[in-house]
């Protein structure tokens, strides 16, 4: 199997080629990058061997799939063209910085018949699927009252349209569990320094679940907090990696085991397994896309309804 990476940035540096690199031996794995230097030595110090500079070379190349990593500008042109070419295609979320392409690009998948992947790392996060059990797909084993998810930042305050497509479409989401498509119901808050977007709230009710995602870039400090509520149980988690249990009126400390490593705490061994898989399989489920796409389309409400409170 040939897969490539297309953008060597800091995600794939730190995030995705020194798992890939070490973990699949049966993939060819191949570089792609506009930046010919960083090409080269990225290339040599994970030991690839295969490289291009323009990304249409890679149909010759005869690749299985790719993996996109690009800036997400270039997210819609590039996952277009494989799609086309029948090539089984991942993209680091966002799909796009609108639910228009995004519609687009699934309509073309669905068309030429091959997986449109997206990585959603926070999906896939062990310490929080072991105790919030399959929440994340859906399907909450316990009656699940409420969940919140908090992405906060030190002083970065952004452009409204990045700050929720780049950014806060972690949170939304994470709490997006039963791929909400209706949107007259979302209530939305945010608040600006000058023009700048600084800070945005989401909630909704679904399915008997408050469900919340916030992002503040004007916080103290950058953190990371979610909270769920059972009947009579709640957690609390501040990290990936450690939290609380409260239920029969006692508090219980919970904590990941500590050899695991950081890329399998933040969810992306496991995210690339399911990945791989979906190349193999050149499936993608149904209930995949639909959070996808829906996800994409909670994200363009709330920049449509943000920027209207500036008018």
């Amino acid at each position: 199997m040939k897969i490539a990476l297309i953008g060597i940035g800091d995600i794939a540096k730190k995030a995705y080629l020194p798992f890939i690199t070490t973990t699949f031996s049966n993939v060819n794995w191949v570089l792609c990058s506009r930046d010919s230097t960083g090409l080269a030595q990225v290339a040599a110090q994970y030991r690839i061997k295969e490289t291009y500079t323009d990304y249409k070379q890679l149909l010759t190349a005869g690749v299985d799939a790719v993996m996109i990593h690009s800036a997400t500008s270039s997210h819609p042109s590039i996952a277009a063209f494989f799609l086309k070419a029948r090539v089984p295609t991942y993209v680091d979320k966002p799909l796009a910085d609108n639910a228009h392409d995004c519609e687009a690009l699934y309509e073309l998948a669905e068309q030429h018949r091959q997986p449109l992947y997206l990585g959603f790392n926070r999906r896939h996060i062990p310490f929080y699927n072991q105790h919030l059990v399959d929440v994340q797909k859906g399907k909450p084993q316990q009656s699940l009252r409420s969940l919140c998810w908090e992405k906060h930042r030190f002083n970065q305050v952004g452009d409204v349209r990045t700050f929720i497509f780049d950014d806060f479409i972690h949170p939304l989401d994470s709490i997006n569990i039963f791929a909400k498509t209706d949107v007259q119901d979302l209530h939305i808050i945010s608040q600006f320094q000058g023009d700048k977007l600084a800070r945005v709230d989401v909630e909704w009710q679904q399915n008997g679940t408050l469900l919340q995602a916030s992002m503040n870039r004007m916080f103290g400090r950058t953190q990371e907090r979610v909270s769920a509520n059972f009947d009579n149980q709640s957690y609390q988690f501040d990290n990936f990696i450690s939290g609380i249990l409260w239920q029969e009126d006692k508090t219980e400390l919970l904590q990941e085991k500590d050899w695991q490593p950081m890329l399998a705490t933040k969810g992306f061994e496991s995210m690339i397994h399911e990945w791989i898989n979906v190349v193999k399989t050149g499936v993608l489920p149904d209930n995949q896309m639909a959070r996808n796409l829906s996800s994409h389309q909670l994200a363009e409400a709330v920049c449509h309804k943000v920027v209207s409170g500036l008018k």
